[in-house]
């Protein structure tokens, strides 16, 4: 080999290592950045409105006339400073019940940018004054971690599965119904099939699922709700494991403990795309309309203050 070849060799390996490396350095700057703010890739509206408001400071809430920041946390509607008409609104695939507990305090919570964002899809109930969901049990799901909570992905075959056992048991009283019988075969391939048309329909109106109950309150609080006789008998579902971003730490618990807001917006992204088997592409963002600039905010008072 020629000296010139091996010049030649040397400068193309010298510029591929270069390459490697300014990809790895770029890598790891992408990573922290995203650790500095994981939310930052959210799909989300305009939020100049929010900037002006923080900027003008407190206004009044247009309906009871109390000194808020942004939005009202008892009216559920923006200050005078932030027009409504400049808020997101999101369409949700379904209804919505966040049950806060009688402590949990208003201006703390973030169950408010859930009725702010998706008001036509969210209410808000103060325990204990709660609907009854006897009668819709089996249209309902409870977010909630236990031994018996199933993934989101095992919603469809699990929500069937009540609804066969109802018929065919026939809940009617009816002493000579007969006993149920054990699942064949063919009747776990009619769920697979089953499953397959729920997410083709989803969007037509047609879906099982009708509506999720989220509980706002901190953890050491929620034994008073969920042990509540309404809610038993409720399919509960347990989300992914997520580090919250709440600036709201509760004290002795893991990062993995989210906000409601954080619970809402996951749970739909998973819905989404489990159960309505389509892409997720940001539909769901503007939830976090709030959150993601309060987030901001906090995040960079905290680095100003030499804190992190």
């Amino acid at each position: 080999m020629s000296l010139n070849s091996s010049t030649f060799l040397n400068q193309e390996s010298h510029q591929k290592l270069k390459r490697n490396f300014e990809c790895l350095k770029n890598s790891q700057q992408t990573t922290s950045s995203l650790q500095d703010n994981p939310l930052q890739n959210l799909q989300l509206a305009s939020q100049e409105v929010l900037e002006k408001a923080q900027k003008s400071g407190r206004s009044k809430c247009p309906r009871c006339n109390s000194s808020r920041m942004f939005y009202c946390y008892s009216c559920y509607v923006p200050v005078e400073t932030v027009p409504t008409k400049e808020i997101p609104v999101v369409k949700l695939p379904l209804k919505i019940d966040i049950i806060k507990h009688p402590n949990e305090t208003d201006g703390k919570s973030t169950a408010v940018h859930a009725k702010l964002l998706a008001p036509e899809d969210v209410a808000i109930y103060k325990y204990p004054c709660i609907p009854e969901y006897e009668e819709k049990r089996h249209e309902i799901a409870l977010i909630f971690p236990g031994p018996n909570s199933i993934s989101v992905k095992d919603i469809v075959l699990h929500l069937q599965k009540d609804v066969k056992k109802n018929v065919s048991c026939g809940r009617d009283d009816d002493s000579s119904a007969e006993p149920c019988l054990k699942k064949t075969k063919i009747e776990t391939k009619e769920e697979d099939r089953n499953l397959s048309e729920y997410k083709s329909n989803s969007w037509s109106g047609d879906t099982v699922l009708k509506k999720v109950i989220f509980i706002d309150s901190t953890w050491n609080q929620t034994n008073k709700i969920i042990t509540d006789e309404r809610l038993q008998g409720l399919l509960q579902i347990e989300l992914k494991t997520r580090k919250t971003c709440f600036w709201r730490h509760q004290k002795g618990k893991p990062d993995t403990y989210l906000s409601t807001i954080e619970a809402i917006y996951y749970f739909l992204v998973e819905y989404h795309q489990e159960i309505l088997g389509e892409n997720y592409k940001g539909q769901y963002d503007n939830l976090l309309f709030f959150f993601s600039f309060m987030y901001r905010l906090i995040k960079t008072a905290k680095y100003s203050a030499g804190k992190k």
